[in-house]
């Protein structure tokens, strides 16, 4: 069965690395949901955030394929880990005047907050796991949402859990694909 997976890829930051890696995985079918790349706490290493539908064998064949580019440091697939993923969701809704105090009172039970207002619209901030998210646009959705942007889920293990490269290794690659710890060489 496919299911749902988040990829913590760690990648040396380059021109061309995000390209090449999207093209890995649309080489190998996988239909990446989201994509979300940005620094680390590492200088020149970017950590890219992949959502990809796949069963379990064949996100850990693209893992170990995603090593065979040079730029790539470690993959974690940490789906079935202990971690914590976010995202954020910026929701323009229709707010007239006689509807803005309950879109007020529905995003503040969301943890939500407005970023920008104007006669007709409110623009909504809300950042917090998929389902949370989902739930303040099934809520909004009866107002009417003008326009929606959201980031994909970032990850980051709980406690002091890591999915960092440690700077001694840096120049050898890890392999953390759903924790099965397999030599990133291997096929």
């Amino acid at each position: 069965m496919k299911n749902r997976h988040i990829l913590s890829v760690l990648v040396e930051d380059h021109p061309g690395v995000l390209n090449r890696v999207v093209s890995l995985l649309r080489r190998r079918s996988f239909n990446i949901d989201s994509i979300t790349v940005g620094h680390s706490e590492q200088p020149g290493v970017s950590r890219m955030t992949i959502v990809v539908i796949g069963r379990g064998e064949e996100v850990e064949q693209a893992g170990k394929q995603l090593y065979k580019l040079m730029e790539v440091l470690k993959v974690t697939d940490v789906t079935p880990l202990n971690c914590v993923a976010h995202e954020l969701a910026l929701i323009k809704v229709a707010a007239k005047s006689q509807t803005r105090s309950e879109i007020l009172q529905i995003a503040q039970i969301y943890n939500a907050r407005v970023v920008d207002a104007s006669p007709s619209t409110l623009l909504i901030e809300a950042t917090g796991p998929e389902q949370q998210v989902d739930g303040l646009l099934s809520m909004l959705k009866a107002f009417g949402i003008r326009e929606l942007v959201r980031t994909g889920p970032v990850a980051m293990m709980r406690g002091s859990s890591t999915v960092g490269i440690k700077e001694s290794t840096r120049p050898e690659r890890e392999l953390a694909v759903a924790g099965n710890g397999a030599s990133p060489h291997a096929n």
